[in-house]
């Protein structure tokens, strides 16, 4: 496996407030707390304050949900000791793995732990990955693409979709040739998509001690109470989280989340729906669910396993939960961490480091022969199929199919024709400009039907230019946002092995992969 870096400037896929954080602009300093490099992980250390009581619950709850796995798992005796520390990243529980980058996230999370050890060996790092299976968006995680075709599973199940049971996922099975046992494993002996999910991420990643945490836990919510009442009942986070978004807003940055007055969702079986406070009463959309303050006072006290965070405090209750240090995503994640460090601020929780994840695009052997017999550079690759049709048809074509040099001699005799004009009757210059803008109008008609049928004569080499950037991008997005991993790894089972070896968590560019 060959790795080339391109800077993510280069690949026109990144917002500017992404870039501007990788950069380490002056002006989003007070967003975050340390830029995520090594040399600055001892003061993140240094500043992160965590309870021995939750640490000990943290490390009885991971022993029950890994007790069908791997009942003594090295990672979670280590979360007993005081001097270890996590690297953590997020995602959807999308079916077999769902798109690349999933992956990509996994392995920036191990490969740092294992580069912070190396730095800080006083010290003990586990990559956890925090599932995120009270989230309820069905729709976004019940499909994969692998060889152009999209599996697609079906289920009538709603509420969080961790506590889905897998069934109708044997008829995925079954269409797929070659399906992975570790997936049929996960798939069938599973109770639950959560358990399905822990399972064959164990499988992968176990061997690198990844840590798999299911926040859907009434032992882990507990030490969430102070933070859900002063959500629910004081409405705390709204105004800090606007705060921090109206300040990138007016700096010229788009953001990507908007708070709510309160940021949790109602959760039981089947049911996730946000709550809303009506005059007196806190109610549940879409339900007939409906509480008194003193309700629902008792009930965050007695069952705070019924609170579930939005995208605007599940990253406030990892960091109650979790001895944490960073947190890798991607450039939609980073955005929206940053509109929140005033709300962590007013907590009291310390703010992790925001590191991106790995970026990538695999080209296999087929594709970049392809790539070389049209004499495509990396770089080509990012600048759009309209502008490489153009720039094909111009470099193999053996014909002149510009106008420039006539369409500048022919402009020039219309300005002489202007000023003649003018000298004769100042109002014909008017006349003169406009048969003038319509001849220029005309010429570059001309100039496209000379392209456009050069690029009939080039059809053999645009076919061949389509059938990179469909493997590359397909549907005209990122490879990785929409492949699975399969694509790969049925052709290579050591696909994941040679990422870890060849990543690089803290290089802040883009990863071209091939195999020659």
């Amino acid at each position: 496996m060959n790795i080339n870096k391109v800077d993510f400037t280069e690949t026109h896929q990144f917002s500017a407030l992404f870039l501007d954080y990788i950069k380490g602009k002056d002006q989003l300093k007070g967003f975050y707390n340390q830029y995520p490099e090594i040399s600055n992980f001892q003061k993140q250390i240094e500043e992160r304050n965590f309870s021995s009581d939750t640490r000990e619950v943290l490390v009885k709850v991971l022993k029950e949900q890994y007790q069908h796995i791997d009942a003594d798992y090295a990672p979670i005796k280590l979360l007993e000791e005081e001097n270890t520390f996590t690297i953590t990243t997020g995602h959807q529980l999308n079916i077999f793995t769902g798109p690349l980058y999933f992956i990509y996230k996994l392995v920036t999370v191990i490969n740092t732990c294992k580069e912070l050890k190396q730095n800080y060996p006083e010290y003990n790092f586990v990559p956890v990955y925090w599932m995120a299976t009270e989230d309820h968006d069905f729709d976004e995680i019940r499909y994969f693409r692998l060889s152009g075709k999209k599996h697609q599973w079906s289920t009538e199940q709603k509420g969080g979709v961790g506590r889905f049971t897998t069934k109708g996922i044997e008829q995925i099975i079954a269409s797929v040739p070659g399906m992975p046992q570790f997936f049929i494993d996960a798939y069938t002996k599973s109770k639950n998509l959560a358990d399905a999910v822990r399972s064959y991420v164990h499988h992968l990643f176990g061997e690198e001690g990844l840590l798999v945490v299911d926040g859907d836990s009434p032992e882990l919510k507990a030490p969430l109470k102070p933070y859900i009442t002063a959500d629910v009942i004081n409405n705390e986070t709204l105004p800090f989280v606007e705060k921090h978004t109206s300040d990138l807003e007016e700096l010229g940055y788009k953001t990507q989340v908007h708070g709510r007055e309160i940021n949790f969702f109602y959760l039981e079986d089947g049911l996730r729906e946000r709550i809303v406070k009506e005059d007196d009463h806190y109610k549940v959309l879409d339900t007939d669910l409906s509480f008194s303050e003193e309700e629902i006072k008792s009930l965050i006290d007695q069952h705070p396993e019924r609170f579930s965070p939005n995208v605007v405090l599940r990253p406030l209750y990892q960091e109650v939960v979790l001895p944490n240090l960073a947190y890798a995503g991607g450039p939609a994640e980073v955005v929206y961490w940053l509109q929140l460090k005033s709300a962590f601020d007013h907590y009291g929780v310390s703010f992790p480091m925001l590191m991106p994840r790995n970026f990538a695009l695999v080209i296999p052997g087929p594709v970049k022969r392809k790539m070389d017999k049209l004499e495509l550079s990396f770089l080509d690759l990012f600048k759009g199929g309209a502008e490489l049709e153009k720039e094909i048809v111009e470099k193999y074509s053996t014909h002149d199919i510009h106008l420039n040099g006539q369409k500048e001699a022919i402009m020039e005799y219309f300005d002489k024709i202007k000023a003649q004009a003018t000298s004769i009757d100042p109002t014909l210059s008017q006349h003169v400009e406009a048969q003038q803008t319509k001849t220029k109008n005309r010429l570059e008609i001309i100039e496209k039907k000379f392209i456009r049928a050069e690029k009939k004569n080039q059809s053999d080499k645009l076919r061949q230019l389509h059938a990179v950037l469909d493997e590359l991008f397909p549907g005209g997005s990122p490879q990785e946002r929409v492949d699975n991993f399969l694509n790969f790894y049925l052709e290579d089972t050591e696909f994941i092995k040679k990422l870890i070896t060849g990543f690089e968590p803290l290089d802040f560019r883009f990863n071209i992969i091939t195999n020659d």
